[in-house]
């Protein structure tokens, strides 16, 4: 069966995981802010956001996983080429290199070993690249897809062409991993940073609990505090966007 990349379905343990943590986001979201059974069923789009965002952000982890598979496949399918294989023997040698180092049941090792299968019933490989490229939404994958039917269909030297190609993308994924691991930090920064707000507020309702007294129970302290949970969401979004770089 062929998988989207570009949707996920969650498992019933992750549907279940991830609902107890929008739950938990919701409670602690009104005991600190409002503190009343009322608002907390105001909450109940909170869940569904989550959710949905929990989504894109797993779509997005799976495609740089898949990205940065197949740059290791493109350097074992480079070094095929260079020992003289054909393209498509190529493609099968570089499908036993990614078992060797991802296993079977890594995302492009079951991709690769599908294109191995395909080719065996004489199905044209630039087919199948396009319909892998559309499938992962991969910028490098959609473009290495172009480059092998262009060559072939212009004519000329494809190995040639494919190895200088191969060689660019290789070089493109590895700016992007330096990228996302100079990022690491500060997207590490930007979630304790976010967690400082709700950290504050429980200091002050530990130490001084009669502090913040004033601000529940009350249309003044509920305008309030809607007012700094939506200020405080609005930086949150804009700290996302900010370390959310796409390369």
């Amino acid at each position: 069966m062929k998988t989207n990349y570009n949707q996920y379905q969650f498992s019933k343990k992750e549907w279940i995981w991830h609902s107890l943590e929008s739950s938990f986001l919701c409670l602690v979201i009104n005991y600190l802010f409002y503190r009343s059974w009322i608002a907390f069923f105001f909450l109940f789009p909170i869940p569904l956001f989550y959710l949905k965002n929990k989504k894109k952000q797993l779509i997005k982890q799976r495609k740089n996983q898949l990205n940065y598979q197949f740059r290791d496949a493109l350097s074992a399918l480079n070094a095929a080429l260079r020992a003289g294989y054909s393209l498509e023997n190529a493609f099968t040698e570089a499908c036993r290199d990614l078992k060797k180092i991802y296993g079977k049941e890594e995302d492009l090792v079951k991709e690769f070993t599908y294109i191995e299968h395909q080719l065996h019933l004489q199905v044209p490989l630039e087919k199948l690249l396009h319909d892998f490229a559309g499938r992962s939404g991969v910028e490098d994958v959609a473009n290495f897809s172009v480059i092998l039917a262009t060559a072939k269909r212009t004519g000329g030297n494809v190995i040639t062409i494919l190895q200088k190609s191969i060689r660019i993308l290789e070089d493109k994924i590895d700016v992007k991993k330096e990228i996302d691991a100079a990022l690491a930090a500060k997207k590490l920064e930007h979630t304790i940073m976010s967690c400082m707000p709700f950290g504050i507020l429980c200091y002050m309702q530990i130490t001084s609990p009669g502090f913040l007294e004033v601000l529940y129970g009350n249309v003044f302290g509920v305008f309030i505090m809607t007012a700094c949970l939506g200020i405080y969401l609005l930086a949150y979004w804009m700290g996302r966007k900010i370390v959310d770089i796409e390369v």
